[in-house]
Formats: structure tokens, sequence, C-alpha cells
């Protein structure tokens, strides 16, 4: 029976939750993102206390590897493979973008035709660039990721026949410009249930990074700025 660390330190809201057989257990939060790094090793501690786990019985460490904030992803990251190297344990790595679309596919409202509905979550990346993808209610790519800059011609030619789900820490400055009724902008904080479920996933796959070339996603090092239409 699985027993996950999930590692969520990508944002400015850091996660570290633990499942057992894909059941969410416990998880604590950090809402200060320049503590990050001084939070994440007592919360592993205090989560596994909490929950009566030892450090060996842990199955598998897995990891929100970006993109988001350079440091987050480098604390992240340097504790997970610490921590799969000690313990001769898998390392799975997830987007941080299929994350956040997952935790507002979780909670979205029926639609009638969801063939007509996407989503896309958005790491604010400064200034009017964010980080980005698009995706399908079933978690297929629709566009890959990437550094976008945006302006009120961003997603047009999505928005014309799609009603999008706007997430994430970089939705709300879309939402000052964007005038498109086909962008929606729920109420969405990201949450380690969506991370568990496909942390799971998986496991339960044995897809599993290799610990020598494992590093974080940065995507502006690899993507330059693009302007879907």
């Amino acid at each position: 029976m699985s027993v996950i660390l999930n590692i969520d330190t990508a944002t400015d809201i850091a996660h570290i939750s633990l499942s057992k057989a894909g059941i969410l257990l416990d998880s604590l939060t950090n809402k200060d993102q320049k503590d990050h790094g001084s939070f994440l090793q007592p919360a592993i501690q205090q989560l596994l206390k909490n929950n009566f786990i030892s450090i060996q019985e842990l199955d598998a460490i897995a990891l929100s590897a970006g993109p988001g904030s350079y440091t987050g992803l480098r604390v992240g990251m340097a504790s997970a493979k610490g921590l799969c190297f000690a313990l001769q344990k898998p390392l799975i790595t997830i987007s941080s973008l299929e994350i956040i679309a997952y935790a507002a596919i979780l909670e979205a409202p029926l639609q009638k035709d969801s063939t007509k509905v996407l989503f896309c979550p958005m790491i604010d990346a400064r200034r009017m660039e964010v980080f980005t993808a698009l995706f399908s209610p079933e978690l297929e790519p629709v566009l890959e990721p990437t550094a976008l800059v945006i302006d009120q011609d961003s997603f047009g030619k999505y928005l014309l026949e799609n009603k999008i789900f706007f997430v994430g820490n970089g939705a709300a400055k879309w939402e000052l410009i964007c005038k498109n009724k086909n962008a929606l902008f729920p109420s969405n904080e990201s949450n380690p249930l969506a991370m568990n479920k496909l942390s799971f996933k998986k496991y339960e796959n044995k897809d599993f990074t290799d610990l020598a070339y494992s590093e974080p996603s940065y995507l502006k090092e690899f993507f330059e700025g693009t302007k879907p239409s």
C-alpha cells in the first residue's frame, strides 16, 4: 500500500502532504514564499509525526517540478532528491501547471458540453508574464507549457469556441485586462488533493524520474514568450 510524500514549493503557497493508496491523509501549508526553505524540512518531520509514519515507510517522494519560483523549485528539488537518495525510494515529478489545472478540474461545476471547456493554469512570472498552458477536462494538453506575456488578445482563437477556466496566482492580472465573456475566473487556490491523485497515478504506472537527470522545469530557459491567437 503506497505511502507518498508530496512536496510543492513551486509557487507562493507551499504544500507538503501525505497520501496512502491515493487517499490524502494530511497536509501542511506555508503562505509566505520567502520562508519555503525554512518551512520544508520541519514540516515533513511534523507531518510524519502527526500521522505516526516513519520516514522509512515512505514508498515514494513526489515533487511539483515547475515551472514556478526559481528558489522554490531549487529548494523542493534538493529536498526531494536528497530524501530519495538517502531512502532509496523513487522520485515522481509532476508539472506545476498540471497540478493547478487538475485542481480546477476537480472543483469545476459540471458542464453540459465539456468538449467546449478548457482549463488554463497561470503562474505569475512577474510584470505581465505568466507560465501557462491549456488542458482539456481530461487533462490532455491543448497548448503546451510556455512563458507568455499576456495582452488583451491572448488566447483569442481558443476563447472563440471554448469557455476557459483561468486559474492560478497569475490569473488575477489577466482578469484585469480580459474582456471576453468566455473567460471564467473561479475562486481557486492550489490544494494538495490534486497533486496526491496525480502522484498516485504515476506511482501505480511506475512513472518515475531518474534521480541523476532530474532538474526543475524553469521553462523560461527553454521557451521564449509567445502569444497564442
